[in-house]
């Protein structure tokens, strides 16, 4: 089987920064990446989702988070397990850690790296993202690109 990458952004779109996955989704879109690599604009996520963990083997999931620090702070995270995820910010992260508990069950899990962003508060509205935010995204995309064009595809098979 060749290895197959889906570069999954998540949030709300409506609420800022809190979709700042989807918005580096969306970006993602108009990259030329590989040819094993998908992009899905995920939304608030849940078990809709699954579908998509089955069909691929490395997931790069793009998320917000509000963990204290400064807005537009990016982590990597390898999380292997639900607890492994940023504290719950609103109601599509309990829906990712129930999606990976049922994939922990399943036997079906990927291989998972997250890319969580900073930022200051989820009651910002409206469709734009802050500098900070703004500024993170970019290079979280260099990041992005960088590993999967990076990655050993076997095609052999």
């Amino acid at each position: 089987m060749n290895k197959s990458t889906l570069i999954l952004g998540i949030g709300n779109i409506l609420m800022g920064d809190e979709g700042v996955g989807v918005h580096i989704a969306k970006m993602l879109e108009s990259v030329n990446l590989p040819d094993h690599v998908n992009v899905l604009d995920g939304g608030t996520g849940g078990f809709h989702l699954l579908e998509y963990f089955d069909l691929h083997d490395h997931i790069i999931m793009i998320d917000a988070t509000l963990d204290g620090l400064p807005p537009g702070n990016v982590r990597q995270i390898k999380p292997r397990f639900a607890l492994d995820f940023p504290p719950a910010m609103s109601t599509h992260d309990i829906g990712l850690k129930d999606l990976v508990s049922a994939l922990q069950l399943l036997g079906r899990m990927p291989e998972i790296d997250l890319f969580v962003v900073s930022i200051k508060s989820i009651q910002q509205q409206g469709i734009n993202l802050t500098e900070a935010v703004q500024n993170a995204s970019a290079a979280v995309i260099e990041k992005i690109k960088e590993m999967v064009e990076n990655e050993k595809v076997d095609t052999t098979h």
